[in-house]
């Protein structure tokens, strides 16, 4: 495999090309073939992965670290505290000398500027595990469970009810790159950003995509073939806990919500779910949910972008 992207950094999915999210997609279905072959190539030997962590996680952790092992590399798992990222040495310091020992670095972390200053200083790709603005690794994960569960991904209703999340922002600026079918419904207060709007507009003039931002929960769910929904708040937000959690109940996904979505409408969400919150057990744990096969392909489509920065 010689095939690479266009880009240096994974940032956000405006960094991509409808190309490079092709080539993704396609690396991926062939890794995926091949894990369940028992066939998988050694294409990261001798490569290391340095993740920077500014917060625990469980899948981005874990689905990188694997898939570096699964593809003959080495992950460096830096946690909370453990480096002094902008703290007693600068985040371009830092960027400088991580960038000499490893071959591409993964970050999570809680501002999208200091990812953004870490890969200007760093010599090697710099992939967002997540910020507080995008989460792109998660969302080249949906919409690849999207197209393995549908086919032509432009002839699908994808619905997001709730918060414009980081996850709900990359969704908004992939799925208008790719010209897709996106509704974003929720309180008018809590729409997405003109940051991330100014992205889906460049891309709706490209691409022709049909973005739809609403209040209206019956104009959202008809026709929907994709339900998505993710946490109603995050890290730094529990003060507005209580107002958040009244703005937002009447976007809550459950079996009501689901039954009036196209009858073979399934369910998303990037985990970890407050079940009881922004969805019902009977919705994430039934017959509509696809939530378990998502999170499972956050390793193969990791896995590809890897392979396809690195290899």
């Amino acid at each position: 495999m010689v095939r690479r992207l266009s880009s240096k950094d994974i940032l956000t999915c405006q960094d991509l090309s409808r190309q490079d999210i092709r080539l993704i997609f396609d690396t991926t279905r062939e890794l995926k073939h091949a894990f369940y072959r028992g066939d998988m190539p050694r294409l990261l030997d001798r490569k290391t992965l340095g993740m920077i962590f500014e917060e625990p996680s469980t899948r981005t952790r874990v689905s990188f670290e694997v898939a570096m092992i699964q593809l003959g590399g080495h992950a460096l798992y830096l946690r909370p505290g453990e480096i002094h990222l902008g703290v007693r040495e600068t985040v371009a310091d830092t960027a400088r000398v991580l960038s000499r020992y490893v071959d591409a670095i993964m970050a999570r972390l809680l501002k999208h500027e200091t990812l953004e200053e870490l890969a200007k200083y760093s010599r090697v790709p710099v992939i967002n595990g997540l910020t507080d603005w995008f989460h792109p690794v998660q969302a080249l994960t949906d919409v690849y469970t999207m197209e393995e569960r549908f086919g032509d991904l432009k002839r699908i209703k994808v619905s997001f009810f709730g918060d414009a999340t980081n996850v709900a922002n990359s969704l908004l600026v992939l799925t208008s790159r790719l010209g897709m079918n996106f509704t974003f419904c929720g309180p008018k207060k809590y729409w997405p950003k003109e940051r991330v709007m100014k992205m889906v507009e460049e891309n709706i003039a490209e691409t022709g995509a049909n973005i739809n931002i609403t209040e209206d929960i019956d104009e959202a769910i008809k026709g929907a073939n994709v339900v998505y929904t993710d946490l109603w708040w995050w890290v730094g937000q529990e003060h507005e806990a209580e107002e958040r959690k009244r703005a937002f109940t009447p976007y809550q996904v459950n079996s009501a919500l689901m039954k009036k979505a196209d009858k073979n409408a399934v369910f998303m969400h990037c985990l970890p779910a407050a079940r009881g919150m922004e969805v019902t057990d009977d919705v994430i744990d039934g017959p509509w949910s696809i939530v378990w096969d998502q999170a499972e392909n956050r390793l193969h489509v990791e896995k590809a972008i890897l392979a396809l920065l690195i290899g």
